[in-house]
């Protein structure tokens, strides 16, 4: 219904328009049952970086994305465009255009190398960021790993109203009646992709979202997947939760994972090591849990009171006792040598602590309570620390270990190994807080450029759960927003050895208030001042660059270790990581052999991405290409197939080989002759993927 209505508002007669809109109005309030959503007219894709050209579908950048035009000439500065149905002709400005691509048409994609980073030049492991619109590059990735990849996690936009995301290039605020309904459209199309792209034999597809859209979200990836094991996960990820008017405080979200053939949840153990009680920060951090504030979720005025810590020990001596909500905390009495410590920010608001004095004495006595360094500019002159109740519930039933005492009384407690149990459906998990280990940890790296990012450890325990035991496996992101991702695959692959690949998908667009901001300064999308603001550019790159690098963007030593493997974050990772940007290629150039170079990062991807992606400079082609390097080589001369097999049998890494030919006979004959174990025909391997996937789509 919505898709017609789109149409109806197209209709120039008033009348007509509005007698049509009060039909389809009609038709809209039958009652329906299932999950039933509006088709909206398919999206189009703004290509920016496309030259506008003769026989170019374009629309107007500040337009309609769905007004849809085909320039038929070009005059100077100016294009010569026609409608669709070609009723009507005009000449338009071309600043003013872009070109399009349509969903349904045939796209035959390249990948444009932007920059990489190699700090394992000796590994075979390349991890690779995607610059593009994830529908075509899902198409991409379909050609590249049908049925190959063993995890796809995606945190798509929650449909929020809030300026989140965008359908046909445009906003879709709260007020939009059809938000749900394009919201479904958009998760459908990638996700049945996404599904072709699932090993159907053992993998899994994790999908994160809140409230506003879990229900639909749940019924669609029923439908899609009726042959997968699904179940549901409610994650604490703001534990002091989020305030609204009138109802409960949002503190978690919900997770899908959606099981394919025999993936199952692995156990968490505590084999690989020892791993360290974490204490946390007593000091609140919710401002809603400020000193003297009333209401739902406020602490009272019990909890704000002095922690005595004898300045030459470092020893907390002794809890104070509370003092009243007015009374200036600096009149309370001291006691000689001790600095009375309040929970105070760095900012000077007063803050309340965690538990209530008894249980501080509790916790103290206990060895369960600590201070830290002394910071003498500070307002709170120690940090204090503590152990949560979980640690406590569980070092009290054995499960961890006190294995001694430091110097200040406080103790030393870790999980032996060996014991293993299952994750529940409820995760109320520290590490899993979303603003001390997401946003806290990407603005320590990147500063203030993202907001709301998932936490490092949170997606790292998701994958882990089916991927533990898959050293290589290869995992896909196209929702890649901020890059925590891969951060967390590297996080992985460090702690336990492995190899696992990642695969990140990104748009480069800005937020809504930048591009506000931008539009006021006279600058546009495609432009290089807006473009290096877009998220893939100005937050994935830089915080995938700088987490495998170990330090942050200004070049300063990543402080402080990963919790849970003490590995120090400015040790970053042994990794390596390319940054492309989709592009589109003309399919005769194609079938001609005249984009070889451009094609040549997509047969290194298909190929394993094996080594750093090789490059070729201008010239014309040797009749055989080998990339030894790479495990893939290249016949571009039917006629030096004798040569290929000598070059083989010198190099038998080789896995892959690709055969210019037009001849299907010939390429048959060639391929069962070749002792590899792929082979593909080019160019009409790549031109018929995308020409038949586009048509089953």
């Amino acid at each position: 219904m919505s898709a017609l209505t789109d149409l109806i508002e197209q209709v120039k007669d008033q009348g007509l328009r509005e007698r049509l809109l009060e039909e389809a109005s009609r038709l809209g309030k039958q009652k329906k049952f299932g999950l039933v959503f509006e088709e909206h007219l398919p999206e189009c894709t703004p290509l920016y970086d496309i030259p506008v050209k003769k026989g170019s579908p374009v629309a107007r950048k500040k337009g309609n994305i769905n007004e849809i035009f085909t320039v038929i000439e070009i005059k100077e500065s100016l294009a010569v465009c026609v409608t669709k149905n070609g009723e009507s002709r005009e000449e338009i400005p071309l600043k003013e255009l872009v070109t399009v691509a349509e969903f349904g048409t045939p796209i035959y994609p390249c990948l444009q190398m932007v920059d990489s980073v190699s700090r394992a030049p000796e590994s075979d492991l390349w991890h690779a960021l995607i610059e593009a619109d994830n529908y075509h590059a899902l198409q991409l990735l379909e050609y590249l790993y049908a049925g190959k990849v063993d995890c796809i996690y995606i945190d798509p936009p929650y449909n929020t109203g809030a300026k989140d995301w965008k359908y046909n290039n445009d906003y879709v605020d709260s007020n939009d009646s059809y938000r749900h309904s394009k919201w479904l459209s958009m998760m459908q199309k990638r996700l049945k992709i996404a599904k072709r792209l699932l090993n159907p034999a053992d993998s899994v597809l994790i999908v994160t979202i809140d409230e506003k859209e879990y229900l639909h979200l749940g019924c669609l990836l029923e439908e899609i997947f009726p042959e997968a094991n699904m179940t549901m996960i409610s994650s604490v990820i703001n534990p002091a939760g989020a305030g609204r008017q009138g109802t409960f405080a949002r503190t978690d979200e919900y997770l899908f994972f959606v099981q394919l053939g025999n993936a199952k949840v692995l156990p968490e153990s505590r084999e690989q090591e020892n791993i360290p009680v974490v204490w946390d920060t007593l000091r609140r951090s919710s401002l809603a849990n400020a000193r003297g504030k009333h209401g739902k979720g406020a602490c009272g005025p019990n909890q704000f009171y002095p922690i005595y810590v004898n300045d030459a020990t470092g020893r907390i001596e002794k809890i104070g006792e509370p003092i009243m909500e007015g009374v200036d905390r600096n009149t309370v009495k001291p006691i000689l040598g001790c600095t009375a410590v309040f929970p105070v920010r760095p900012d000077g608001t007063e803050m309340n602590w965690g538990i209530k004095p008894n249980e501080a004495e509790y916790r103290l006595k206990k060895g369960y309570l600590r201070a830290g360094k002394l910071k003498p500019k500070e307002p709170q002159k120690y940090v204090i620390s503590y152990v949560t109740g979980g640690n406590i519930e569980d070092i009290e039933n054995g499960v961890a270990i006190i294995s001694g005492y430091e110097a200040d009384g406080s103790v030393i407690a870790y999980y032996p190994a060996g014991r293993d149990k299952m994750p529940t459906t409820n995760w109320n998990r520290s590490l899993h807080d979303a603003q001390r280990y997401g946003t806290n940890l990407i603005k320590s790296v990147i500063g203030e450029r993202f907001q709301y990012p998932k936490s490092v450890y949170a997606i790292k325990d998701c994958i882990k759960f089916f991927v533990a035991n898959k050293p290589n496996a290869l995992i896909v992101d196209f929702f890649a927003g901020s890059g925590t991702t891969l951060h967390a695959v590297n996080l992985l692959n460090a702690e336990d050895g492995g190899k696992r690949r990642c695969i990140m998908v990104t748009n480069n667009e800005v937020s809504a208030e930048e591009a506000t901001a931008l539009t006021a300064q006279g600058y546009q999308p495609g432009n290089a001042e807006w473009e290096k603001l877009g998220i893939a550019r100005y937050v994935n790159w830089p915080r995938t660059v700088c987490s495998i690098e170990g330090h942050d963007v200004n070049g300063n030593p990543l402080k402080g270790n990963y919790l849970g493997s003490d590995l120090p974050m400015a040790d970053g990772f042994k990794a390596n990581a390319v940054f492309f940007k989709l592009g589109f290629l003309d399919k005769n150039a194609v079938a001609l052999g005249r984009q070889f170079k451009n094609l040549l990062s997509i047969l290194w991807m298909k190929a394993g991405a094996y080594g750093s992606c090789p490059v070729l400079n201008s010239g014309s082609l040797p009749d055989v290409l080998i990339f030894a390097e790479n495990r893939f080589a290249v016949l571009t001369q039917e006629s030096a197939f004798a040569e290929l097999e000598t070059a083989l049998a010198e190099h038998p890494e080789i896995e892959t080989v690709y055969i210019i030919t037009d001849y299907e006979a010939g390429y048959c004959a060639m391929a069962k002759n070749l002792k590899v174990k792929y082979t593909y025909q080019l160019y009409r391997d790549y031109l018929d993927n995308f020409r038949i996937n586009t048509e089953r789509n």
